[in-house]
């Protein structure tokens, strides 16, 4: 994919700041976005021909959407709709600090694509998927505790807060990280996964591919989430949504975390950690504004955030630790920012 850097030098400062406003104010299902003739066809065509080269009759469908995924069960490739248009591009990479590149696309749409071959052949039923990579109906939780060291699983896409581990996340991810492995052209999967136990995983996704490769899937379509062409809110509120969903999703992510930087302590000399952020807001708050990629909004409903949970804990600090608990908090803060920065990237 052409970097959004060469994209950008092809219009002047004042001319993209024009096309940026209309962009911004311009409802996202009126852009006529389409993936035919867009930039990201041609990694859309070259998954195709991955298929092919492994003999598999069946071709995954795709839409634009707001985030990569493929709805429960439902064999169709969603992909960001900003991959569709340069411009678009240029201003999910000014509002997220990234985008993808054609490694990480090509990455990232193998995944997704064994999902999809998943979903349309129903494999999960199968008694031999679900003894190798557990049951289907595990409960699926977007906060899990990966071992980074495990053999167990086979390593592909890269986050940000998990690193290569997403495999480890559910039985369904676990599936496709496999299956993307295998898809991979030259990954020699054999000899690199030569002595892990994620081995016998891509050996029975190679036996279960020979399986169905002639086979007609026994579903291709369903119900969608988000269609572009349903996307009513402008861009600039689109990108405003993504701060009320980090607020909203906030609590359950930041525990754990401020457990850490405030272990259990008791005693009357202790001060609650509430009283300790909420003294050093604003100075927390100017921190976090300078140093993350977030406006002051989506930065103080952060603060806001954590000292509500801090006090909703009875988190407790001793009274020397001040300074240094803060550090930690704007460090914190910061890393929250970073996440924030990325919130609906990856990935189903």
């Amino acid at each position: 994919m052409e970097s959004m850097s060469a994209a950008s030098a092809l219009l002047p400062f004042n001319s993209w700041e024009t096309v940026r406003c209309e962009l911004l104010h311009s409802r996202i299902c009126d852009l006529q976005l389409r993936i035919e003739g867009s930039p990201v066809e041609p990694f859309t065509q070259r998954l195709h021909r991955e298929f092919a080269a492994k003999g598999l009759q069946f071709r995954p469908a795709y839409y634009l959407t707001d985030t990569w995924g493929c709805p429960d069960r439902v064999p169709v490739i969603g992909i960001p709709f900003y991959l569709a248009d340069r411009r678009l591009a240029r201003i999910e990479e000014e509002q997220t600090g990234e985008i993808e590149d054609g490694a990480m696309t090509m990455m990232l749409l193998r995944h997704e694509a064994g999902h999809t071959i998943s979903y349309a052949y129903r494999l999960w039923k199968d008694p031999g998927w679900a003894e190798t990579f557990g049951p289907f109906s595990k409960p699926y939780r977007e906060v899990f505790h990966p071992q980074p060291q495990s053999r167990e699983f086979v390593r592909h896409i890269y986050t940000s807060q998990y690193g290569r581990t997403y495999a480890q996340k559910h039985p369904d991810e676990d599936f496709a990280e496999t299956f993307a492995v295998w898809l991979t052209p030259r990954s020699n999967w054999r000899r690199r996964y030569h002595f892990w136990p994620a081995l016998n995983k891509l050996r029975y996704v190679d036996a279960l591919m020979r399986q169905i490769c002639k086979r007609k899937p026994r579903r291709t379509s369903g119900k969608l989430v988000n269609p572009v062409e349903e996307m009513t809110l402008p861009l600039a509120e689109h990108y405003g949504q993504r701060a009320e969903k980090f607020r909203a999703a906030a609590q359950g992510f930041v525990d754990d975390k401020l457990r850490t930087v405030f272990p259990r302590l008791t005693g009357n000399s202790a001060l609650p950690a509430r009283d300790v952020l909420q003294k050093h807001h604003a100075e927390l708050l100017e921190r976090l504004t300078r140093w993350s990629s977030i406006d002051e909004d989506s930065a103080n409903a952060i603060l806001l955030k954590l000292e509500d949970r801090a006090g909703a804990l009875r988190l407790r600090l001793r009274r020397r630790q001040e300074h240094e608990k803060l550090l930690d908090v704007a460090a914190m803060a910061t890393a929250l920012a970073v996440e924030f920065s990325y919130c609906g990237r990856l990935m189903g």
